[in-house]
């Protein structure tokens, strides 16, 4: 075993689940006195900055300009390593919601923060429940003003990304947001899938052009899937390639 490896084994996970277990215990007691927006905010970005500088994350954020602070959209990422949630919440510039499975309500501390800060979430027992939840979700984003973020890939990736399910385009045009493209580079190196090895690693998250879902149908979702996918895949090139491609049309 090497240095590196017992360091992440000795210090860097259990001072990263410390961290996580302390600050979802305030945000969870916190709550009981006030669910201000504000300081919601400021406690998963506080978490964010303490966890990635725990594990050695040096994160570049480039796009923010092309999301409007006061707005509310339908975010959609890839997904490489757990350590994508952080990176998320301490560099997307307006606050937004997980949409998150419903079993996930029953596991302690993660389970009481969704519960308590008002994340979404969705039942996948059938097909019916699925649909009833997503209507719901839709409703909530809406009527509340919401953003919600989304991993379209439905699981990890490989260093590939894989191709997106259709379920954030079916949220975004029966809530009638834009969505925005976001993705996530070197995660994948700082804590890989299935591996519990922490390695310092530089980081990027680019942000998109929102894409508007105007005047758009559950008929279109399987365009607006395929149109988001090629603008993540495009913002996953090498800076500058991608960034133009996505810079060409709002609109499917």
């Amino acid at each position: 075993m090497s240095a590196g490896h017992l360091r992440s084994l000795l210090i860097t996970i259990p001072a990263a689940m410390g961290t996580t277990a302390v600050m979802i215990t305030i945000a969870v007691v916190s709550s009981v006195f006030t669910r201000s927006a504000r300081w919601q905010q400021w406690m998963y970005r506080k978490w964010a900055a303490m966890v990635l500088g725990i594990v050695g994350a040096r994160v570049r954020v480039s796009g923010v300009e092309r999301l409007d602070p006061a707005a509310n959209y339908v975010v959609v990422s890839n997904h490489l390593s757990l350590m994508d949630t952080p990176v998320l919440l301490g560099g997307l510039p307006v606050p937004f919601k997980f949409l998150a499975k419903r079993e996930l309500l029953k596991v302690p501390f993660i389970g009481w923060y969704l519960s308590r800060a008002g994340h979404l979430t969705v039942d996948r027992a059938s097909i019916r429940s699925s649909l009833t939840s997503m209507n719901e979700c839709a409703r909530l984003i809406r009527e509340r003003r919401l953003s919600v973020l989304i991993f379209p890939e439905g699981t990890r990736g490989l260093g590939e990304l894989q191709p997106f399910k259709d379920g954030a385009a079916y949220l975004a045009i029966q809530a009638g947001v834009p969505v925005a493209p976001v993705a996530i580079r070197g995660t994948e190196r700082l804590l890989p899938a299935k591996s519990s090895y922490f390695r310092a690693a530089d980081v990027e998250l680019v942000i998109g052009d929102p894409v508007s879902v105007e005047g758009l149908t559950l008929k279109d979702r399987g365009a607006l899937t395929a149109d988001l996918e090629r603008r993540v895949r495009a913002l996953l090139q090498p800076q500058g390639a991608g960034t133009a491609q996505c810079a060409q049309s709002s609109r499917v």
